[in-house]
């Protein structure tokens, strides 16, 4: 009795099993971002980043352009390198790496745009932005720190493309 009037009560309530995935769409084709950058290969390492995101989180299988439901392209904007402390000789102690991006997510079949999506680099938006710190001084490197942005970026990408509940 208990455990049906608890079925019951927990029913309406909105709550789902699995992933938070748009209804009809079961795949998508995520091509090698495009970038405006002069650092080589960031386009590669943000889009293994969006597809291993993507794989990792099970709600939606990578497939070719032409078999997939949804095609998710991305333009890097922007890879910045700032210095956020320098010593007494002007050199920099610790670093920081952002990267920005616009992602746009599209039905194949019908061509309707999902997901239009910036994350650029200004102050307004900051929580969207994907930044790491890195200390040279220490051994980090500016790759390690460019890795971690990407890994970042990704998992917002990503977030964009699950449903609210």
């Amino acid at each position: 009795m208990l455990i049906a009037l608890s079925c019951l009560l927990t029913t309406g309530c909105g709550y789902s099993l699995g992933t938070p995935v748009v209804p009809g769409v079961r795949s998508v084709h995520v091509p090698v971002f495009r970038s405006d950058s002069f650092r080589r290969d960031t386009d590669y390492l943000l889009t293994e980043a969006v597809q291993r995101e993507i794989r990792t989180r099970g709600g939606y299988r990578l497939e070719e352009a032409a078999t997939a439901d949804t095609i998710l392209t991305g333009k890097i904007v922007e890879v910045r390198k700032s210095p956020l402390s320098e010593t007494r000789f002007d050199d920099p102690r610790e670093l920081q790496v952002s990267l920005g991006a616009e992602v746009t997510w599209m039905d194949r079949r019908t061509g309707k745009v999902l997901i239009q999506q910036t994350f650029p680099l200004t102050s307004a938006l900051m929580p969207q932005m994907s930044s790491v710190s890195m200390a040279p001084e220490v051994g980090q490197s500016f790759a390690t720190a460019q890795q971690e942005a990407a890994k970042r970026l990704a998992s917002s990408i990503a977030d964009l493309m699950e449903i609210a509940w």
